[in-house]
């Protein structure tokens, strides 16, 4: 129980207890001390320690306050049986796909929405109708191309029909969403199925820069297809937006419906093809000797076996089937399917151990990736598969598949496209062979986020791309030695949060409105979450809440808030303070440690039977005015400790030993550092004291202490040993943009030289 006593105009707390520790003492003589020195003008108050509860959805019966899905959480399904037809000859997909959709919400559906993604090449797109930009002097080619192009690689609707009774459909596209009318409302726990035909021209992705497309290869007059985005899909219906029909514009991805799906792809026979699922005809379309080692694999967990041989593709690559085949592929509980296809791909697998799972790691990659992707690629994806597993749930699907193709990576379930390849003499320098070992760990795991924990990425990137990010960068440090990884390290984003705000936006910003898109929803976010982990809640804390995030999410519809309360939730960590500076802002990190002043108890006891004494010259109150302090040379400041005062007891009978606590601080070093929030993030404070004998010892202040002042504190400190310097931040945990002045004694700053001299 606490009671509140007034002392020298001001409340201070006591414990109601009979006796007091030495240490309590000690405290209690430390309070006169602490009231003058935190006597200071208040700035603007901004709420930095307010609670989130205005900005977050109300909890209900779906999503509740803990974070965790409702006693009453619903959500679609949507099941395709496809069919479809690459054409090498005129670069182009026919298909037909019969949908089931499945009403698992309380409401009445009178139409439902599909996304067109292909249309962001279609003629007159939203995409290249509102793209700025400006001539220059010097162009590249490929901009130009990009911005005049007519390549129309829209869908083609040829139909669409009630599949019980073959009736045609009444539908209308907008840019890249689709409505279908029903025939008959649909109520909830109901079943519709209906069926559309439909056909696009692929692009080049060297050209237009997509995530699906073609790369072709002169030298031996071959294509490799990566295609994703291919199908008419559902939109998602959730209790939150209802339908997620926002347009495409190319910058935020997808938002996805679960399902299940059975898809056969017709190509030429002489290709091999990479796919979500598993190869449910494996013996119709593999040799006998591609049949056995597809066996094989399965059992081999200490490193790949080739199934398709790069002797065996450079064949391939000089043949020109007219024949064809049929691939087949099973994907149970998915939100996609994208498949990759080629004369050229060379194909390994290993299998990987993730709990009562055997999941295979696999690769697709032509001769081009070769040595390289042999080496590393199935190395990178059995990593990403084990590490994210630990930190989230066991990888649940059957595959994980990585194929190499041209120019960026790109996700879909338990497949991905990835970039990397190496030089004509097939080398690969450090940083090359370091960047395409990254892709590969980031596009596998987002098998994890957001295949299977499913956020909508059209509204919110980083609950996929900077979580994600983060499991990139403890892979990479975890797996890897001395791994140069592009985000995670603190020091690496504070450049860019101290830099140009009106470039910035907060985290918590839709996809399309995002310039620094890397920056923020990538690296900034990976950031925070690693010094959510390090330095705030710690490793054993993070990582239970994490990880029960994403067993409460998984093959479910988180939103931000589910995130925001469940790390809250899971760990008793008031968190509120850190979603609002780093999610909600565009502040920085930036601590000054202003000044520190060093203290000693004067050894004579002046006035001890006189009662409210007033400090004189020479005590606390004058030593704390005048100027600032750049060292310690000048020696420690001495203060008198007076008596206690009557009124500071009230009704307490007992009284306080002041000699015992003037005893107690007899020769101690006091010291009292003046911090200076210049960035306005708040964060931890870390203290690291550097003593006369050489040792050193580091304090951590929470980030609590800037709650009744968010831009300066002062805080007393009691060391045995006398401090010969303060660093704030020593091993650059915090992103702290500068920290030259987070040192005393003060240092000059360095001249440009100096720092040029230090960066080379």
């Amino acid at each position: 129980m606490l009671k509140r006593v007034p002392i020298a105009g001001r409340m201070i707390h006591f414990m109601s207890a009979t006796k007091f520790t030495m240490k309590n003492l000690i405290r209690l003589g430390l309070v006169l001390l602490a009231f003058t020195a935190v006597a200071q003008t208040q700035p603007a108050w901004q709420g930095k320690f307010e609670q989130l509860d205005t900005k977050l959805p109300t909890p209900n019966e779906y999503r509740s306050s803990s974070g965790a899905p409702g006693p009453k959480y619903w959500q679609q399904k949507a099941d395709y049986v496809i069919t479809a037809e690459l054409s090498d000859d005129n670069q182009s997909i026919s298909g037909s796909e019969t949908i089931t959709y499945t009403n698992n919400s309380p409401d009445v559906l009178k139409y439902l929405w599909l996304q067109l993604d292909q249309n962001i090449l279609a003629k007159g797109n939203m995409t290249r109708q509102t793209r700025t930009g400006s001539l220059r002097d010097t162009m590249v080619s490929k901009q130009f191309a990009q911005r005049t192009s007519d390549f129309d690689g829209g869908d083609k609707i040829n139909s669409v029909k009630d599949a019980p009774t073959g009736k045609a459909l009444s539908f209308a596209i907008n840019h890249t969403m689709m409505r279908i009318d029903l025939l008959q409302p649909l109520k909830p726990g109901g079943r519709y199925t209906f069926s559309i035909d439909w056909s696009y021209n692929i692009g080049d992705r060297m050209i237009d820069g997509e995530r699906s497309g073609y790369e072709y290869f002169p030298e031996d007059k071959n294509y490799i297809y990566a295609i994703a985005q291919w199908f008419p899909r559902m939109c998602v219906y959730d209790d939150v937006v209802g339908w997620q029909n926002k347009q495409f514009l190319g910058q935020g991805e997808f938002a996805l419906v679960f399902g299940d799906y059975k898809v056969k792809l017709t190509v030429p026979a002489d290709h091999m093809v990479a796919a979500t699922g598993i190869l449910a005809n494996p013996a119709t379309v593999l040799s006998k000797e591609q049949l056995a080692r597809f066996e094989q694999a399965k059992t081999s967990f200490d490193k790949p076996v080739i199934i398709a041989t790069q002797a065996e593709a450079i064949e391939r690559e000089k043949t020109r089937s007219a024949q064809k085949k049929t691939w087949e592929f099973n994907a149970a509980n998915v939100r996609d399917f994208a498949f990759a296809t080629s004369r050229k791909f060379i194909w390994d697998a290993q299998a990987v151990k993730t709990g009562a799972n055997t999941p295979l790691a696999m690769s697709f990659y032509p001769k081009e990736g070769n040595p390289q992707w042999e080496q590393e690629s199935t190395k990178a994806v059995k990593n990403a598969i084990e590490t994210y597993s630990k930190y989230t749930i066991d990888y649940p699907y059957p595959a994980a598949t990585s194929v190499n193709t041209a120019s960026i990576g790109m996700e879909y379930p338990m497949i991905c496209f990835n970039m990397g390849r190496p030089d004509a003499k097939g080398e690969m320098n450090d940083r090359k062979k370091s960047s395409m070992i990254s892709v590969i760990i980031h596009e596998v795991g987002h098998n994890f986020f957001p295949m299977i924990i499913n956020n909508d990425e059209r509204q919110w990137t980083w609950m996929d791309e900077g979580i994600n990010s983060f499991l990139q960068f403890r892979t990479e440090q975890e797996r890897y030695t001395h791994f140069p990884s592009w985000w995670g390290f603190p020091k690496d984003i504070a450049a860019f949060m101290k830099s140009d705000k009106s470039v910035q936006r907060p985290v918590m910003t839709n996809s399309e409105q995002i310039i620094e898109f890397g920056n923020e929803q990538y690296a900034k976010v990976a950031t925070s979450m690693s010094i959510l982990r390090e330095t705030v809640m710690g490793p054993e804390l993070f990582d239970r809440a994490f990880k029960e995030y994403a067993q409460r999410w998984a093959f479910k519809h988180p939103k931000p808030a589910d995130f925001f309360r469940t790390m809250e939730d899971a760990s008793a960590v008031d968190l509120d303070w850190y979603w609002r500076g780093w999610f909600y802002t565009t502040d920085h990190v930036d601590f000054e440690l202003d000044q520190v002043k060093w203290f000693k108890v004067k050894t004579e006891q002046a006035n001890l039977e006189k009662k409210n004494v007033k400090v004189k010259a020479g005590d606390l109150a004058a030593n704390a005015a005048g100027d600032k302090p750049t060292d310690f040379s000048s020696g420690p400041q001495e203060f008198t400790m007076i008596n206690t005062p009557e009124n500071a007891y009230g009704e307490f009978k007992n009284k306080i030993d002041d000699n015992a606590v003037r005893t107690k601080l007899e020769g101690k070093n006091i010291y009292e550092i003046t911090l200076k929030n210049k960035g306005g993030l708040v964060m931890p404070v870390i203290v690291e004291w550097t003593f006369k004998d050489g040792s050193k010892e580091i304090e951590r202040i929470p980030a609590e202490i800037w709650r009744m002042n968010e831009s300066e504190v002062k805080k007393v400190f009691v060391k045995d040993k006398e401090v010969v310097s303060v660093v704030i931040d020593p091993n650059k945990e915090t992103a702290d943009a500068e920290i030259s002045d987070n040192v005393f004694p003060k240092k000059a700053a360095d001249s440009k030289f100096d720092q040029i001299k230090k960066e080379k």
